[in-house]
């Protein structure tokens, strides 16, 4: 009778056992379509998104010499922050043998540098906060900073003003990172690299119409605008409180409520998220098993060794290109809009088809590509190049980095997404693009002092072989 009892028992259980593997397959089926059909317009929605931050944030680009000029005028002398500012450009100057006529380049150079640095300190810390409670209102606290910058940069009269509106932006461009989140909670192995495809495309499109839009309304005189670049700031302010809007009413929470993380901040643990070591060592994210500690270090390594001199050469062209085969602006924007075309093309064609094991060779080809980009800039500013002109030498420089650039850091970010788990992703990230934005926020500056000390073919030539380095780790990394 007993034995009869517990046939019967185990019988049920077998069945219910049975029934309730078939609903968890069927949820994870329902969750698994559901998520493929959320995907693609989540990540499409992320890309107009970035594409309209970028387009607002690049408008400023043009207008800087001018807006330069105009607070010198106003601000010049006596002690003014403008003023203390330039005479610590002018120490620079002095220091590195830089002609009077590049103050203004070095001058915005500083302004870029305090906005990475400021990115620097921020993108972690809101990486993290967004694995904590959520990508969506973090993202829209970042682009209502965004807003309030833009805002600012229309009545910055004064110069004191206008820091305050790029120092409150460089604080809110922890959105990249965000995006770069969403896109990875919204998509798989398969499709992640073409998500990050899409955000590099996002910002090839933005530097290439952006700052033509920003001259555009600049110079044209049909409303009236102050000669700190009111309108195109009212501009972008429109974009910006367009993006806000389309984040509230269209781009969903991609992060579940189930699989956040915990938050806690002590003073011990707000040296993971600000010292450069920890960043490093990626201490911010948590869960992470140790082949992917692993992985993720090494990859932020080569990320940063490469935007720390990549940034810094690719700043200097503006130097070479005025210096050396005295090219107006108009030239030079025509210059970079033929970068940024080439750029966009392979984004939205090439590297949008990549998956997990073509991103991974294709970071590799990219890295491999930079130094020989450079090699041929450092022949294009030598006094007797061999075999071509100067000027093919720089075009071939040009178009190899166009295409390397293409694929550097999308790439990387896409590897190094898929080395994190959801609930750390954010963390991951955040970490990452605060290491490119210390490497962009001190790279232009040791690469202009060895420009202006040791001239271009020796600068380009040098940091042709130190970006040999992160492209042999790549190469020797096991992912």
């Amino acid at each position: 009778m007993n034995q009869q009892v517990n046939g019967v028992v185990k019988k049920r259980k077998d069945n219910f056992l049975q029934e309730a593997g078939e609903i968890q397959k069927k949820n994870v089926s329902n969750t698994t379509c559901s998520k493929a059909k959320l995907s693609p317009k989540t990540i499409g929605l992320v890309f107009i998104s970035l594409l309209l931050d970028l387009l607002a944030f690049t408008m400023i680009l043009p207008l800087l010499p001018s807006l330069l000029d105009y607070y010198n005028k106003e601000e010049g002398k006596g002690n003014s922050l403008y003023a203390s500012l330039l005479q610590a450009v002018q120490s620079f100057q002095k220091f590195t043998g830089a002609p009077d006529r590049f103050s203004s380049v070095l001058f915005g150079g500083i302004l870029g540098s305090m906005y990475s640095f400021l990115q620097f300190l921020t993108s972690p810390i809101v990486g993290s906060l967004s694995d904590a409670y959520g990508r969506k209102p973090m993202l829209l606290i970042c682009l209502i900073g965004i807003a309030v910058s833009h805002g600012l940069w229309g009545c910055a009269r004064s110069f004191s003003v206008f820091v305050l509106a790029r120092f409150i932006g460089g604080l809110s461009k922890a959105n990249v990172s965000l995006s770069m989140a969403i896109v990875t909670d919204a998509s798989n192995e398969k499709t992640r690299a073409r998500g990050m495809a899409l955000i590099g495309l996002a910002f090839s499109v933005g530097f290439i119409i952006g700052p033509l839009a920003g001259a555009w309304f600049a110079a044209n005189n049909t409303l009236t605008s102050g000669p700190w670049g009111e309108r195109p700031a009212f501009y972008a302010l429109l974009l910006s409180l367009a993006n806000v809007a389309l984040v509230i009413f269209f781009i969903p929470e991609t992060l579940p409520k189930e699989k956040r993380a915990p938050l806690l901040f002590t003073l011990s643990k707000t040296l993971d998220f600000v010292s450069p070591w920890h960043l490093l060592k990626f201490s911010a994210v948590k869960n992470l098993s140790q082949h992917q500690n692993k992985v993720l270090t090494k990859l932020g390594l080569i990320y940063f060794l490469y935007l720390f001199i990549y940034s810094g050469l690719e700043f200097t062209l503006t130097f070479l290109t005025h210096h050396t085969f005295q090219y107006t602006a108009m030239q030079q924007g025509k210059m970079f809009l033929v970068i940024g075309v080439i750029m966009a093309v392979l984004q939205g064609g090439a590297a949008r088809r990549l998956g997990a094991k073509g991103a991974e060779r294709a970071a590799r080809a990219a890295l491999a590509l930079t130094p020989l980009s450079f090699v041929c800039v450092a022949a294009a500013a030598a006094p007797r190049p061999p075999l071509l002109p100067p000027v093919a030498w720089l075009w071939l420089g040009l178009v190899l980095f166009a295409v390397s650039t293409a694929f550097a850091v999308s790439c990387l970010s896409s590897l190094a997404a898929g080395q994190a788990p959801a609930a750390a992703r954010g963390a991951a990230l955040g970490a990452l693009r605060s290491l490119g934005a210390l490497a962009r926020a001190a790279g232009p500056l040791l690469a202009s002092s060895v420009y202006w000390i040791s001239g271009a073919t020796t600068t380009y030539t040098i940091g042709a072989a130190i970006l040999i380095i992160p492209a042999v780790m790549m190469f020797r990394l096991k992912i």
